[in-house]
């Protein structure tokens, strides 16, 4: 969930997000469902006693909250040498994508990072209240009822509630990434994973079960997401213990098919056609000079046509791996690249 070549923007970008905008070098991307809950938010909108300026300036604020608290994690993470690779904003908060796992002290700070943030956003406004003399006006039990007088306290508030929310000790919240990081010092990972994990389901099953039973239908659709984060990485610590210590030679293919340099479009879709092979290493003068994936390809078939050379469209900034290397570690790595890898000793090629 959390070093690759510079890649295409688009791979392995998660399902479901649209493109979104660039925030210090970091794509963030927002998943379909966040336009579900803005639909609910503006219907919510039309029947509170706010205006509809001041309700947008709340959850513009929200929205930045919740980058902030992303853009900490990438912050720190940039502190261990670990890239992220996208932010995507779901309904119940963002969600940033490293380039690897991490260490139990690195997952520690950078999951802390976030909710700190959000503590500290909460502090100054606070304190931009109190030096107001606003403060004493503000009761807690207003903000239940949203005007355009108390949009600072209730971002204030927000801010609190985002920290409060994500150091709740349970996957996918941040206080599950900080539970198993203690956790992993003293037993193993994915014993760890799935503790954090499991406390993630049974907070998700309880949330449903109060949002049923109270009729808060938004309280079953956060516990939804909830449930299947957490149900996520239960599965990915389940992949990672089952492939630990097989190396990348035992699970490469050694029968497969290559293109050279000067083939065209057409030659490789006869080749992709013909076979069951959907990336082809691409070869000039018996070095690997690029890879051609199927999307590749079938893209270029429509833009450039059959007679163009695959030399002018393959991938040259391919994922290249060493044969001795644990197979848990480089899955990762594969499915954020979205494409095959070439298993390399040096120069030579053994597998993809």
């Amino acid at each position: 969930m959390w070093n690759l070549p510079r890649t295409h923007p688009d791979r392995g970008r998660t399902a479901g997000t649209i493109r979104g905008f660039p925030l210090f070098g970091v794509p963030v991307r927002l998943h379909f469902t966040f336009i579900l809950l803005v639909i609910f938010l503006v219907v919510t909108d039309l029947g509170s006693k706010q205006s509809s300026s001041s309700y947008a300036v709340f959850l513009l604020g929200l929205f930045a909250s919740v980058l902030l608290h992303e853009m900490a994690h990438a912050f720190v993470a940039t502190r261990f040498g670990v890239k992220t690779t996208e932010i995507v904003m779901f309904p119940i908060g963002g969600l940033s994508r490293m380039e690897r796992m991490l260490h139990p002290s690195e997952e520690l700070w950078i999951s802390l990072a976030g909710p700190i943030v959000n503590l500290v956003v909460s502090a100054g406004i606070f304190g931009y209240m109190f030096y107001m003399h606003r403060a004493v006006a503000i009761q807690l039990s207003d903000l239940l009822q949203p005007t355009d007088a108390n949009v600072v306290a209730r971002l204030a508030y927000g801010n609190l509630l985002l920290a409060a929310f994500n150091l709740v000790p349970a996957f996918p919240m941040d206080g599950g990434r900080i539970l198993r990081a203690l956790l992993s010092y003293i037993r193993p990972e994915d014993q760890a994973t799935r503790t954090a994990a499991w406390m993630g389901r049974m907070l998700a099953i309880s949330m449903c079960v109060y949002g049923v039973v109270t009729q808060n239908f938004m309280l079953v659709f956060v516990a939804f997401f909830i449930y299947l984060g957490a149900a996520q990485e239960s599965a990915a610590a389940m992949g990672r213990t089952l492939t630990h210590g097989i190396p990348v030679r035992a699970a490469m293919i050694t029968e497969f098919h290559t293109l050279q340099h000067g083939n065209t479009i057409r030659d490789a879709a006869n080749l992709l056609l013909s076979t069951s092979q959907q990336d082809f290493p691409v070869i000039h003068s018996e070095k690997i000079v690029g890879l051609l994936g199927r999307n590749l390809l079938l893209k270029a078939l429509a833009a450039e046509g059959p007679d163009a050379y695959v030399a002018g469209v393959m991938d040259r900034d391919f994922l290249s791996l060493e044969p001795g290397m644990d197979l848990a570690e480089v899955l990762p790595l594969m499915a954020q690249a979205g494409r095959c890898a070439l298993v390399m000793d040096e120069a030579n090629l053994l597998g993809c």
